[in-house]
């Protein structure tokens, strides 16, 4: 069903700042369902202190890094340092939402909110990381910095619904790679760490995704162009750091984050709970859009099923040599 702002004749108007003013409501409610459900937290209780002690530099006991003291598994240690770089990159997402979504109303409301929820996930993972010496400090620091200067721009800072549709599917990717992350840490700590952090992003997905949904019901036709561009064309946020190709590489044969999960338990979830595929009553260019997005996702699951046939086939080739 399509419903039609009072403001114009039909969907055929809707504009970045009509879309807006016409969600305000929606986010308005959001807002105050999130808040009601969201429970604050502090990001010192899940770090282990007790375990932390000085480095070098200006310390006489101080203790130089070495991977011996990391507890956390080599394939942990590479997605934590993904992670933690993807969320190091806040202010320049903040900056984005900010200038989309504007700082008044409700909508500046929840983009500061966001804002203060996400910090957290920062502030906990770089203090785990020291304090249990997860991972090399100052390569840590070299790769924030080189990924901080180069900054962050949006692929879909050119459209507010594609920003919505964006951002619905990555908080849920980010879940996602958080709480596979902490599977496969072999830290107990990190696992919970992790998991806290993973609940956050989950809540920040279901706004957008609830959100996504009144978008459909108000302009079906240009919302779901939006969908299929962005899932068409996703990148994670942290696709511009450095090494990301290699790291990603690792995290796919590592199963935190690759084609198969990407497919069932970021894309399908989503598209599954709005009923994409099934919306009816679309115009020739919604309906065309619905088409290449079914045509994507048939494709993505063939190509995920032959990851799963390389990855099945690379296991079973080192069980082989570990039984020699």
């Amino acid at each position: 069903m399509t419903l039609t702002s009072p403001h114009l004749p039909g969907t055929a108007g809707w504009t970045d700042a009509r879309l807006l003013y016409a969600l305000e409501e929606v986010v308005g409610r959001e807002l105050d369902r999130h808040l009601k459900i969201s429970k604050d937290w502090m990001p010192h209780d899940y770090v282990p202190w007790s375990e932390a002690r000085n480095f070098p530099a200006f310390f006489e006991d101080g203790e130089a890094w070495d991977r011996s003291q990391s507890k956390v598994s080599d394939i942990g240690r590479t997605a934590l340092v993904v992670n933690l770089l993807t969320e190091d990159n806040l202010p320049s997402y903040h900056h984005e939402i900010a200038t989309l979504f504007g700082r008044d109303g409700a909508w500046g409301t929840w983009v500061h909110r966001w804002t203060a929820e996400e910090g957290r996930h920062g502030i906990v993972m770089r203090d785990y990381l020291l304090a249990s010496r997860a991972v090399d400090p100052d390569e840590l620091e070299k790769f924030r910095m080189a990924h901080m200067c180069e900054g962050f721009e949006s692929d879909n800072r050119h459209s507010m619904l594609h920003s919505i549709a964006y951002v619905a599917f990555q908080e849920l990717a980010t879940r996602i790679s958080h709480r596979n992350t902490g599977h496969h840490s072999g830290d107990p700590v990190c696992d919970r760490m992790l998991a806290r952090i993973a609940l956050d992003e989950n809540l920040h997905m279901i706004f957008y995704r609830n959100l996504l949904g009144a978008a459909f019901e108000l302009a079906p036709d240009l919302t779901m162009q939006a969908v299929r561009d962005v899932v068409v064309h996703f990148r994670m946020p942290g696709h511009g750091m450095p090494g990301f190709e290699r790291a990603a590489a690792q995290m796919a044969i590592g199963e935190i984050y690759n084609l198969r999960i990407h497919h069932d338990d970021v894309l399908q979830p989503v598209l599954r709970f709005l009923k994409v595929l099934d919306i009816d009553g679309l115009g020739p260019e919604g309906l065309q859009a619905q088409d290449e997005l079914g045509l994507y996702m048939d494709g993505l699951d063939t190509e995920a099923s032959k990851f799963d046939e390389r990855l099945a086939a690379r296991k079973a080739r080192m069980a082989a040599r570990a039984a020699r």
